[in-house]
């Protein structure tokens, strides 16, 4: 019987877990910090050894294969061991792949898969599709395959969950764009997170379908490099160079396989970083044989996701903006781009490596005052005092939301845009925003 290593034991990685038990694996988990309670009864249901709070190195050196949690990276102690052993390392996506012959539609990009793949997940679910919403979103793809399998899956992808990925296959794979993000796991090397992100179009045939965002730069680039054996689908704001869905005088269009248009203002999405999204989410479906009435139907009603420029409340003639999933510049910046009110900014938090030139104009045209939230703000400080706004220093959400309240006036909007992972003082980027919210509507 084959050994298979899961390391982490949250959602990719139970439910990896259970699959390879389903599949008649001798399994073990081990994860270096604490299991959540759901997750070892989730195990021993099912009858799976795990281990918590270290590792046991000669059980999983022994491994004939390690499906590795995204969260951990290749430069932790026990990933180098397997990695010298020469132990193939996978993700819990590649491994559930093996199992399946349902249709995949897989997502990712720097900015707004989350929002496109629950838009494409709402536009099946409404076409009476049998579909499953999984990867950075949803359930564990390899506990559904497990124990609730369905014809297609609209999957999420990462980087680092597209590192560990070989033969997986994507039906549909959307690249919305590529901009710096997570460059502290990528050495600080930018082709290498590129690298990752086109690893979306591996193993595709010329049955499948490549959805890209075709004015950027990063991607068209890319592109001269690689042979693209799918139909390629790219899509842009203005019909130029190609594209096959764009808009044009107020008109939202896609040009193949099947035409459709309706007017932009009937898109639920307000914002030009939305326009893409839903550009792409209709693309998707178009693609794979949503009927059009469906797809404008669910274009105009989708309620958006939650942390994404989430309208939270109005107190004081003040608004309260959460865009708590805006962890890196780029989605920093279409949240500025949206803004119509003057701002107060907050942002701060993990730097991952953060240029931040590129906000700098707009927080300076949008900006009446920038609050600093993280447990070391001196780069912040470096970056954004020069521009003399009035700032604030503060460590933890409640200080931070008192600094906006004095410094907010009616007709003002209060934006938590971090640009930063929540991990200096928060659990996660929800935790960050469900306190940004609390606090707000205690106001």
């Amino acid at each position: 019987m084959s050994k298979i290593v899961v390391l982490g034991a949250a959602e990719s990685g139970a439910g990896a877990a259970v699959l390879a038990k389903k599949e008649g694996f001798e399994v073990f988990v081990s994860d270096m910090g604490t299991i959540k309670d759901k997750y070892k009864k989730l195990l021993d249901d099912h009858h799976i050894e795990w281990e918590e709070g270290h590792h046991t190195e000669e059980r999983i050196l022994d491994a004939d294969e390690v499906v590795k949690s995204p969260g951990i990276p290749d430069e932790a102690p026990m990933v180098q061991k397997l990695i010298a052993r020469g132990t193939h390392i996978i993700s819990e996506i590649e491994f559930a792949g093996r199992y399946t012959h349902s249709k995949m539609i897989c997502i990712t990009g720097s900015n707004g898969k989350t929002t496109t793949t629950s838009l494409i997940f709402h536009i099946f679910k409404n076409a009476g599709y049998d579909v499953g919403l999984a990867g950075n979103i949803g359930r564990s793809l390899a506990l559904q395959v497990a124990e609730d399998p369905h014809d297609y899956y609209v999957i999420e992808l990462s980087s680092f969950q597209l590192d560990n990925m070989y033969d997986f296959r994507a039906n549909v794979a959307v690249l919305l764009n590529i901009t710096p993000d997570h460059l502290d796991r990528y050495h600080n090397n930018m082709q290498e997170y590129v690298d990752a992100k086109m690893r979306i179009v591996q193993n595709q045939t010329s049955d499948d379908a490549f959805i890209y965002w075709n004015d950027d730069p990063i991607i068209r680039r890319e592109l001269e490099k690689y042979h693209i054996a799918s139909m390629m689908l790219p899509f842009s704001e203005l019909k130029e160079r190609g594209s096959i869905a764009y808009i044009e005088e107020g008109q939202y269009k896609l040009e193949v396989p099947t035409p459709f248009n309706m007017e932009q203002e009937s898109l639920s999405l307000t914002g030009k970083h939305n326009i893409y999204n839903s550009l792409a989410a209709g693309l998707a479906a178009n693609v794979s044989g949503i009927k059009s009435d469906i797809i404008r139907k669910c274009l105009g009603d989708f309620p958006g996701v939650e942390h994404r420029l989430e309208k939270v409340c109005t107190v004081g003639g003040v608004t309260y903006i959460n865009d708590s999933k805006a962890t890196n510049v780029d989605a920093c910046w279409y949240a500025l781009e949206s803004m119509r009110q003057p701002t107060i900014l907050i942002i701060g938090g993990k730097d991952k490596g953060n240029d931040y030139e590129p906000i700098k104009p707009l927080v300076k045209e949008k900006c009446a005052a920038i609050v600093y939230l993280g447990a070391d703000n001196k780069k912040l400080h470096d970056n954004f005092d020069s521009l003399g706004l009035p700032v604030r220093d503060t460590h933890s959400m409640r200080e931070c939301m008192d600094a906006c309240y004095e410094l907010a006036q009616p007709g003002m909007t209060v934006l938590l845009s971090p640009c930063c992972a929540s991990f200096d003082l928060f659990k996660n980027m929800e935790d960050r925003g469900e306190q940004f919210k609390q606090i707000a509507r205690s106001l």
